[in-house]
């Protein structure tokens, strides 16, 4: 699909427009800041842009290491509005870095690409009906985690900072990030090999934002300050029993038992041996490979899942009631049994001095929409990574409240969304760097 850049124009009236105040007024009764006006009308105005791109790249989506298309279609917008573009960061990822009128601070926002090996139904005229290859199998792709609305609306972000760049005083950078849902076996990627790799480190941001589309009502924004996304561990268990055939059972070991009951122990650790009212924990099965024939009892399988954290000594105790489980049960049918843990991601945590600053932000950017005591939430993310830079703030935007799940064949979102995404984007970025601009004066005049 060919997509006809925003006319410059439209971009030139909107840039033209005076710093007023009192545009967008937020619910708690602030005084909106000057620009608000300018930003409430240019999201208005890219808003069916903005749903254009996200359905282009929801069309042809990319896995992990693979975002070669989108990355190219994210490299040549930024170039057109005047970006310096670095390309090839973590692999396919592209950074954009705008370089305001006046000096200040620098703020990062960022947006993952990648999508998922899943087959999409095709009830949408935008569908994807893209295969790739991943870690040597053909699988359908497609974008079940938004992260194609995640890319559109920092687009669209960018083209409207763009259009402000005289008067932003500091530097934003945009961070379109690859494999944010994990690489491929025997491969580095996402946040944290672009940490690793120092592509933000000249400039470095001062604090980094992030947003995430869930199922909830369209443009409600959602965090809570300190911990807000949990931690993840992939394990894998190797089993070998003894194979026989179906008719004899007592002739071999079992793996096809000795698989459920692992189940079964797995469910009762998270649900009846762990204190789950300190922390939230979630132990989950996600794949068992096993058996090759209807008559054939196999005699060896593969498992692998998800254990979900908050809490650092919990997390330490599970991981030891898991073994203890593994070793009993394959006691039990005379197997071996053996369990490898990686880490993924740490804990997802909102600074609470920076959530506190950007909540009239927010409360702004959605109109008065907001929840800043969201619950816990058991996905995890590699946003996580960008804390080692300094403080960061991740939300997540309301898409619908039906909305199947993230990583569902029938997820889907209300495009309605984009425009109080694209809004959260900048207010957020104009926020930072005009409060610490403000602050920094302040401090001035007081030592003066």
């Amino acid at each position: 699909m060919h997509l006809r850049p925003f006319a410059k124009a439209t971009w030139l009236s909107l840039s033209m427009l005076p710093l007023v105040t009192g545009g967008a007024l937020p619910a708690n009764g602030q005084t909106a800041p000057g620009y608000d006006t300018r930003v409430f009308q240019a999201t208005a105005a890219i808003q069916p842009q903005v749903v254009q791109w996200r359905r282009d790249i929801h069309a042809h989506p990319e896995l992990s290491n693979q975002e070669v298309r989108t990355g190219k279609l994210v490299a040549d917008h930024l170039r057109r509005l005047g970006y310096e573009v670095r390309t090839g960061a973590a692999r396919t990822g592209v950074i954009g870095i705008l370089r305001g009128g006046k000096p200040g601070r620098t703020v990062a926002l960022r947006a993952d690409m990648d999508a998922l090996p899943i087959a999409e139904p095709q009830g949408l005229p935008f569908a994807s009906k893209v295969m790739a290859t991943w870690e040597g199998r053909t699988v359908p792709v497609m974008h079940a985690c938004g992260h194609d609305a995640h890319v559109a609306m920092l687009m669209g972000a960018a083209e409207i900072l763009a259009a402000m760049k005289a008067d932003i005083p500091g530097t934003v950078i945009l961070i379109f990030q690859p494999a944010e849902e994990g690489a491929p076996n025997g491969e580095e990627g996402g946040a944290p090999l672009l940490i690793k790799q120092g592509a933000l480190n000249a400039p470095k941001p001062d604090a980094v934002f992030g947003l995430h589309v869930v199922p909830g009502e369209t443009g409600l924004l959602m965090w809570r300050p300190g911990p807000f996304m949990a931690a993840s561990d992939t394990w894998e268990i190797a089993v070998k029993g003894q194979q026989t055939h179906g008719a004899m059972p007592w002739k071999g070991i079992d793996a096809a038992s000795l698989a459920a009951d692992i189940v079964h122990a797995f469910n009762q650790i998270a649900a009846r041996q762990l204190e789950v009212s300190k922390a939230p924990i979630v132990l989950s099965v996600g794949e068992i490979h096993l058996g090759s024939r209807h008559n054939i009892i196999p005699g060896e399988f593969q498992m692998a899942g998800t254990l979900r954290t908050f809490d650092q000594a919990m997390r330490t105790i599970a991981i030891s009631k898991i073994e203890n489980a593994l070793k009993t049960i394959g006691g039990q049918y005379g197997a071996t049994v053996e369990i490898r843990f990686s880490a993924s991601n740490p804990v997802t945590s909102n600074d609470a001095k920076l959530a506190a600053q950007m909540r009239p932000t927010l409360t702004r950017a959605a109109r008065g929409l907001v929840d800043d005591n969201a619950n816990f939430v058991m996905g995890s993310e590699d946003f996580a990574a960008y804390e080692a830079l300094g403080p960061t703030m991740f939300y997540h935007l309301g898409i619908g409240k039906d909305a199947a799940p993230n990583h569902s064949p029938l997820f889907t979102i209300d495009e309605a969304a984009l425009e109080v995404g694209v809004r959260a984007h900048v207010l957020t970025a104009l926020d930072f760097l005009f409060e610490s601009r403000a602050s920094s004066a302040d401090k001035t005049a007081t030592r003066h």
